[in-house]
């Protein structure tokens, strides 16, 4: 039948619908599908086997069905065909029309061994490690006392109790959001993802930490997730990988903040001890008192030492000493000040005496006198008889005194 478009009015019949997605899923051919078996229904009797495929790292599942007796000869060839059972399937997509639904024709199934499932981490962890996720670089380091820890782990499992009773006991304020998840099977890995973003979430939430005790390649299988590793890289919070035992290291340890070898480990190092603490706390102090109390000695011994000095111990004794050395420079200044007017005194009286001994007055003394011709202006020395012409006044200074005088006749002698 060659439908043609549709329409309100020429709708296509549901047989036309399911005929044309049975040929187009016809075309896929076969395939090979990985994942993890979920549920297995084979039935004594029945000639045909269901069982649901789902893939590990989401939230897809797809229905298979196989001939019984591909199930019998898969366990007799020691293929392990259990809900969590990882396997390789070979089939061809088939949509039944009359039930309009889609599953996978299986004609071949095998399990993943061990080896195979060590190749595909090994191939994870370089890619992750070229991305730099493993860098030592990103990694955050855990607070030192968080106010609160989330966990991830198993219900009622060991590692919750190992984790919770170490972190207890070492600091028993200690305050946890605990988020039970699977920790192995198909539902593992949503499920740890789902608690890890509803964590990072939680403002009060400083340090996450997921957990689980030991297992099989298979049952650890979900802490080598890509998707998984991929979230924790993504996530805010700092996150501790606290997986197995010793020889455990799935790629979420690399890929954490911080890696414990166990559980307990994770409980002991999440928190640090009270007990050693106070006691650091106590030395501390300690060492602080001592060493405030021998600054004080220092202090104290230093203070007395300035104290003893003579400028503190006497400080009037610097000013004595100085005033002493003033009066004693004033008395040598003023002595040598006085014998310096002395000696000016003497030479001034030297100077006198020889003035008076040459100066007119001591002549005068002798008898002689001083003859001064008297003008209107002035009184020169008569020095020449032919300047004193008759008539002219004269002024005789002798040693006691004065003698007007008139020339009458010039002495011819």
């Amino acid at each position: 039948m060659n439908a043609g478009p549709t329409s309100p009015e020429q709708p296509w019949p549901v047989r036309t619908v399911a005929r044309k997605v049975a040929a187009w899923i016809e075309r896929l051919g076969s395939v090979w599908v990985e994942g993890q078996v979920t549920q297995v229904n084979a039935r004594p009797g029945t000639g045909t086997a269901f069982l649901v495929l789902r893939d590990p790292a989401a939230d897809v599942s797809l229905t298979l069905t196989c001939p019984i007796g591909l199930i019998r000869d898969a366990v007799s060839n020691q293929v392990t065909i259990a809900d969590g059972s990882r396997v390789i399937v070979h089939g061809k997509p088939t949509f039944f029309l009359s039930r309009g639904s889609f599953s996978l024709r299986v004609d071949e199934i095998r399990s993943v061994g061990i080896g195979e499932l060590l190749a595909r981490i090994e191939r994870l962890r370089k890619l992750l490690a070229a991305e730099g996720l493993f860098d030592r670089e990103r990694k955050r380091r855990p607070p030192f006392l968080p106010n609160q820890i989330g966990l991830i782990t198993g219900r009622a499992s060991a590692a919750e109790h190992d984790v919770v009773s170490n972190a207890t006991h070492r600091w028993p304020a200690v305050r946890f959001r605990i988020c039970h998840t699977a920790t192995q099977g198909a539902l593992a890995v949503p499920q740890l993802i789902d608690a890890l973003e509803a964590l990072d979430r939680d403002p009060e939430t400083d340090v996450i930490v997921i957990a689980r005790g030991g297992g099989s390649v298979e049952d650890l299988l979900p802490f080598s997730d890509e998707a998984l590793c991929r979230a924790v890289a993504a996530a805010r919070t700092p996150v501790i990988s606290a997986i197995g035992h010793e020889p455990d290291t799935p790629l979420l340890d690399h890929v954490a903040d911080l890696r414990c070898s166990t559980p307990t480990a994770a409980g002991r190092t999440v928190v640090p001890d009270l007990a050693e603490e106070t006691a650091r706390i106590a030395g501390l102090r300690d060492r602080a008192r001592r060493a405030l109390a021998g600054w004080v000695d220092r202090e104290r011994r230093l203070l007395d030492a300035l104290r003893a000095r003579p400028v503190l111990a006497d400080p009037y004794r610097g000013l004595d000493d100085r005033a002493r050395d003033v009066e004693t420079l004033r008395q040598s200044v003023r002595t040598a000040t006085l014998r310096a007017l002395d000696e000016r005194a003497r030479d001034l009286s030297h100077l006198q005496s020889r003035l008076t001994s040459l100066g007119p007055a001591a002549t005068l003394a002798r008898g002689y006198a001083v003859v001064q011709l008297v003008t209107d202006d002035t009184t020169p020395v008569l020095r020449s008889v032919a300047d004193a012409r008759p008539g002219a006044r004269l002024r005789i200074r002798l040693t006691d005194g004065a003698i007007p005088a008139v020339v009458d006749e010039p002495d011819p002698t």
